[in-house]
């Protein structure tokens, strides 16, 4: 058995307690316009080309066999249609400005990766958190690799989007200790319009998460334009309230840091050019969350 997995972000203080080693698996069954990780969309490794790096050799369309590389008026293009992802190109470009994202590991391998960083889990109370993309699209590897974690005493956190079948999560919950979970809107309309899927599915799963015995957080990415207003509050609030097992609500702000990816990935950035969230946005919806008493 083998997953796909973009990167393992090492000393990660934002993806559970503690210090943390974050692993990003590729694959996503969103697509959220604000998204900060469009490497994860696709669940294939593909190619990541950062012009800014590039030299101008020429030694990658030499060895392109499909010319999807080419030099035209004397710098290098790539015509991502005719690319086959064949990495051929990767070996020879010196500058690694073409690189591929996204790698076929066992869970026995990336388990040994991961007790490198053992030392930093056990002195700050931290472990290892899985997130993307969505995770639970690689639910049989991610089993696999957190029961190889739990043997091991390391400390299980899983970030998902909840818009997978329970039943999924069933067999991932046993060697879980933590779930990190989306709500991201709850008009079901505007939900399909920003994220491509409506919100069902999640809203009853984070209820049966609620029911559940695995500690969760719930996180909101609060995006201008999106899910930003007081009104969106209110009612992302008012469900919120009625969990009964909700360990933290928390509100992410927006922030722009993404644009170059999907430059070198040659995707469209729906948000390009949107500012961060100003904070004091996020300070205004404290009489709101103090009104039904989440913390």
């Amino acid at each position: 058995m083998k997953g796909v997995i973009t990167t393992i972000q090492r000393m990660s203080i934002h993806d559970g307690p503690g210090i943390r080693s974050t692993v990003f698996l590729k694959g996503c069954n969103l697509r959220c316009k604000w998204c900060h990780n469009p490497e994860t969309f696709s669940p294939q490794p593909e190619l990541e080309w950062q012009q800014d790096r590039c030299q101008q050799c020429g030694a990658c369309t030499e060895v392109c066999k499909t010319g999807a590389l080419q030099i035209v008026n004397g710098k290098v293009t790539l015509a991502r249609d005719r690319c086959t992802a064949c990495f051929d190109c990767i070996e020879v470009c010196y500058p690694q400005a073409l690189r591929k994202m996204g790698r076929h590991i066992t869970p026995q391998q990336l388990c040994s990766e991961l007790e490198k960083d053992r030392v930093f889990f056990d002195e700050s109370g931290g472990g290892v958190t899985f997130s993307g993309g969505e995770p639970m699209l690689q639910v049989s590897f991610l089993v696999e690799t957190s029961k190889l974690l739990k043997e091991k005493g390391i400390h299980v956190a899983l970030e998902t989007n909840l818009a997978v079948p329970w039943d999924q999560y069933e067999k991932i919950l046993p060697y879980t200790d933590l779930v990190m979970a989306d709500l991201k809107i709850m008009d079901e309309e505007n939900h399909r319009k920003w994220t491509g899927a409506g919100n069902k599915r999640i809203l009853e799963n984070i209820r049966r998460l609620d029911r559940a015995t695995v500690p969760y957080i719930l996180r909101t990415p609060v995006v201008p334009g999106v899910n930003d207003s007081r009104e969106d509050m209110e009612k992302m609030a008012a469900f919120v309230a009625r969990l009964e097992n909700l360990s933290k609500y928390e509100l992410l702000p927006f922030h722009p840091m993404a644009e170059s990816k999907y430059k070198n990935l040659g995707k469209v950035h729906p948000f390009e050019g949107v500012q961060a969230l100003d904070l004091k946005k996020l300070e205004s919806y404290e009489p709101i969350l103090t009104k039904y008493k989440i913390n």
